[in-house]
C-alpha cells in the first residue's frame, strides 16, 4: 500500500497516511518514502483542490458578505484556517528537506492563496494581531490626497515589529496606505522600486524574528500584515483570490514568510499543527 491522502472529518482539508495507513506529516513522509520528490507537488495539487471546495463553502465569510453568528460557524472558520496553516507548514517543511525540489511559480500561487484565505478566515474571528502602526496614523478624509508613499518601520530598535506603507502629506500628516494602493491607485509611483522595498522589508523582518527579544505574537502580526499587503497587490483581479507570482524568488518569499507566521502562531495555538486524526 502506497502513502495516500485522506480527507479530514470536517471535509475542509486532508492529511497523509503512510504505507500502513497511519497518519503522518508530509515532512516525516518525505524522510521515508522511496520517491519523496513526487510528494510535494501532489500535496500542492490536493491543497488547491481543497481550497476550491472551501471557497465555495465559506465564500460569504471570506468575502466579508456576512459574519459568523454561531459557535458552530466560528468553529468552522477556525478549523479552516488551522487546516490551511498546517498544510502550508507541511509543504514548506518538506521542501526544506529535499534539495532536489525547488520552489516554482505554482508554489507561490497556491501557498499565497492559502495564506490569503487563512487571514480572511481569522479576520471575523478576531484572532489577527494588530496591523503595524494601527493606532499611530492620521484618519484620511474623502477625496484625493497629495503626498508621498513611504514604507515606515514601526520601531527601528525592534525590526521584528515590521513596516507599513503610508502617505506622508506636505503638511506632515501620516495616512494609512497599502501596496495595492501604490500599485494601482496612485500616480508618480516607482512601482518596481516599491516592490523591491517591500521584499527587502519582509527579509529584514524574517531575519529579525530570530532575536531572543522577538515575541511570537508581534512577529506573526507583522508578517501577516506585510504578506497580506503583498498578496492583495498581486491578485489577478479585484474579486479574485488567485495570486500572480512572477519569479521563483517571489514564490520562495511567499512560502517562507507564510511558514514563519504559522510557526510563530503555533507557539500560542498548540492545536495549529496537530494532525486531525490525532486531535
Amino acid at each position: 500500500m502506497r502513502p495516500r491522502i485522506v480527507q479530514d472529518e470536517q471535509q475542509i482539508g486532508f492529511y497523509w497516511t503512510d504505507a500502513d495507513g497511519r497518519p503522518i506529516t508530509l515532512q516525516d513522509l518525505v524522510r521515508i518514502d522511496e520517491e519523496p520528490e513526487r510528494l510535494p507537488p501532489t500535496h500542492l495539487e490536493a491543497l488547491d483542490d481543497a481550497m476550491i471546495i472551501s471557497a465555495e463553502r465559506f465564500g460569504e465569510y471570506l468575502g466579508g458578505g456576512r459574519k459568523p453568528t454561531s459557535d458552530a460557524e466560528r468553529a468552522d472558520l477556525r478549523d479552516l484556517h488551522r487546516s490551511l496553516d498546517r498544510l502550508v507548514h507541511e509543504y514548506s517543511s518538506a521542501v526544506e528537506l529535499l534539495d532536489s525540489v525547488r520552489y516554482e511559480l505554482r508554489s507561490g500561487q497556491i501557498i499565497g492563496t492559502a495564506t490569503l484565505m487563512s487571514v480572511l478566515a481569522r479576520q471575523p474571528l478576531g484572532t489577527l494581531g494588530s496591523a503595524p502602526l494601527e493606532n499611530d496614523l492620521d484618519t484620511p478624509e474623502i477625496g484625493v490626497v497629495s503626498g508621498f508613499g513611504e514604507l515606515v518601520k514601526v520601531d527601528e530598535t525592534r525590526p521584528w515589529m515590521g513596516s507599513r506603507w503610508i502617505v506622508r502629506t506636505p503638511e506632515g500628516r501620516r495616512l494609512p496606505a497599502t501596496l495595492a494602493m501604490l500599485m494601482f491607485d496612485s500616480s508618480g509611483v516607482f512601482k518596481d522600486a516599491a516592490l523591491d522595498e517591500h521584499r527587502a522589508a519582509l527579509k529584514v523582518l524574517a531575519d529579525a524574528s530570530t532575536s531572543p527579544e522577538a515575541d511570537p505574537l508581534s512577529v506573526a502580526s507583522a508578517v501577516d500584515w506585510m504578506l497580506y499587503d503583498w498578496l492583495m497587490a498581486h491578485r489577478d483581479g479585484p474579486d479574485s483570490g488567485a495570486i500572480e507570482v512572477r519569479t521563483e524568488t517571489d514564490a520562495e518569499m511567499i512560502v517562507d514568510t507564510a511558514a514563519l507566521s504559522i510557526l510563530c502562531r503555533s507557539r500560542f495555538d498548540p492545536e495549529l499543527l496537530r494532525l486531525p486524526a490525532l486531535a
